[in-house]
């Protein structure tokens, strides 16, 4: 009897402990497959690593502030209805939500890091909201285009025209030729075009194909690139190489050749000082900020000295300088007028090499370009002054002479000499205007490898043109004092840009220092115009016509 009863409990006991374990089994299954189902994504985000125009707003460098962003490279800017200019939205700063920003990773490529995006405020989002960046543009013509795409009727027989992969179609056209056809007569790219994601992306993805140095193709057709051949032009006074991909793009490659966060010894004169990568990209980023849209799209990049430069390059003479250091790193110098030596090589670590890449502007056969001297040039000279230096009128010849006499040409000069300041570029000997456009053009602020040099001193000399003319246009002071404010700080939304950069996750492209002496030049700038003001009543060049509210 005692046998059967404990039997029976055992029968019990197990059963509600194989009962208890099938609960907790249940209930694991379910906590899993919750858990599965907060964390996929939609299939549509990962099925290409190129975003869509419809997801631009996701995207955090270059989102469209609205459903009617531009769909090719052809449409400008317009006036939307909840960007319509008036007294009211100078003070209109953005209530409410200032947009989450979607969690983004993106994979650093090269070193398999990943840089995120942290939910929350997005101050470069609303400082793009701001109507101040969504001014509206008048309806462009036919010849306020830079380029157009050639009719079959327009290209003879006998050129290479590549009819198999390109048409009038836009959607068939490499990114890189979208953008050549999207510059206009006043600006190199619309901020909200879709292609600008497309190309920077094409730029840190796509594979090299061939590295020459300072090459420049010539082609008699629009698509006649693959029937180009490249000439090595001798000259430059640092090492640069021009890239080729297999789409037939193009960009201008810069290498790393000191520390990011190495200031410029102050004892060298500001023509003896090294180019930096990262300057080429904090450039574009700073011009963007602006809101010129003079400088071509630049990205950072992890190259591989060995495999991607040194054995597929055609240029021999580069190739000769390829050698191995002393602790096994691959390095090379180039031929240059400075810096083009085994005493200053350019190295991989040991074949890893951190460049920039800059998308090549059309080619002079195809855009000529027109390089300007510049009014305010610098001597060039450990000795002597150039004459502006010496005379502090020297403003009111300047404004006597064609093409600064008439038209916008004094304040587009105006406007780089505040950009240079920013960045502290005392390298401006030049400039270069499309000659298509004539002077009603803007200006482009090419070369920019010598800025951001030094972040514990400003150079008060690179606003001469500022100070000694007493103009700027009303859109750029409207925009500076926009940056200066708490809610839209330069050095927070500049922090924010580039982080975007693939090679913000190896390390800040500009460190904290050069971040806060932004907000300091700012300070200065805006002071160097409340004096102008002060003193003349003609300082401001209204470009907004019957918009003449300025934000708090």
């Amino acid at each position: 009897m005692r046998q059967n009863l404990g039997r029976s409990t055992r029968s019990i006991y197990l059963s509600l402990a194989c009962l208890s374990l099938a609960l907790h089994l249940l209930l694991a299954f379910f906590c899993l497959s919750v858990l599965q189902t907060a964390c996929v994504l939609p299939t549509s985000s990962s099925s290409s690593s190129i975003p869509k125009a419809d997801t631009l707003h996701r995207q955090p460098v270059f989102h469209a502030s609205s459903s009617s962003a531009a769909s090719s490279s052809h449409k400008l800017p317009t006036s939307d209805k909840h960007h319509k200019l008036n007294s009211n939205t100078w003070h209109h700063v953005g209530k409410g939500s200032l947009g989450e920003a979607a969690e983004q990773e993106k994979t650093l490529i090269g070193a398999g890091k990943v840089i995120q995006k942290v939910k929350g405020h997005s101050k470069l989002e609303a400082l793009f909201r701001h109507p101040l960046y969504n001014l509206p543009r008048p309806e462009p013509q036919k010849d306020d285009w830079l380029l157009r795409v050639k009719t079959r009727e327009d290209v003879k027989e006998t050129e290479s025209y590549d009819k198999v992969s390109w048409t009038r179609d836009v959607k068939t056209h490499p990114p890189w030729l979208r953008f050549h056809l999207g510059i206009s007569r006043w600006e190199l790219y619309n901020r909200k075009d879709p292609n600008l994601v497309q190309l920077t992306h094409s730029l840190r993805m796509n594979s090299l194909y061939k590295y020459y140095k300072i090459s420049v193709p010539r082609c008699t057709a629009l698509f006649a690139l693959s029937a180009c051949v490249p000439v090595q032009k001798t000259g430059g006074t640092q090492l640069k190489l021009l890239i080729s991909f297999p789409n037939y793009g193009q960009a201008l490659l810069k290498p790393m050749k000191q520390p990011r966060d190495a200031e410029t010894n102050e004892n060298l004169f500001y023509f003896s000082d090294f180019e930096r990568h990262n300057a080429e990209i904090a450039a574009f980023h700073l011009d963007r900020l602006l809101g010129f849209n003079r400088i071509p799209p630049v990205v950072g990049r992890l190259i591989n000295v060995t495999t991607e430069i040194r054995e597929v390059t055609t240029d021999h003479r580069l190739s000769s300088t390829f050698f191995t250091s002393p602790v096994g790193n691959m390095c090379f110098y180039g031929l240059c007028e400075y810096y083009c030596s085994t005493e200053h090589p350019v190295c991989g670590q040991p074949h890893a090499l951190e460049v920039s890449l800059a998308a090549m502007l059309p080619d002079l056969s195809l855009a000529p370009r027109r390089s300007w001297r510049s009014p305010w040039r610098r001597a060039y000279s450990r000795t002597k002054l150039a004459q502006w230096e010496k005379d502090p009128t020297y403003c009111d010849t300047v404004k006597q002479t064609p093409p600064y006499n008439q038209g916008t040409r004094l304040v587009d000069l105006i406007d780089m000499a505040v950009l240079d300041f920013l960045m502290s570029n005392m390298d401006r000997h030049h400039y270069e205007t499309f000659e298509k456009f004539g002077n009603e053009t803007f200006l482009l602020h090419l070369d920019n490898g010598r800025a951001f040099g030094r972040h514990s001193r400003d150079e008060p000399s690179i606003l001469a043109p500022l100070q000694q003319c007493c103009r700027i246009r009303r859109s750029t002071l409207l925009r500076l004092r926009l940056l200066s404010l708490p809610s839209f700080r330069l050095s927070d939304v500049m922090r924010e840009s580039l982080a975007q950069d693939p090679l913000a996750g190896v390390a800040p492209l500009l460190s904290e220092p050069h971040l806060s002496a932004l907000d300091r030049r700012l300070a200065s700038v805006l002071q160097v115009v409340q004096a102008c003001q002060d003193q003349h009543s003609d300082v401001i060049y209204d470009d907004l016509d019957e918009y003449d509210q300025q934000p708090d």
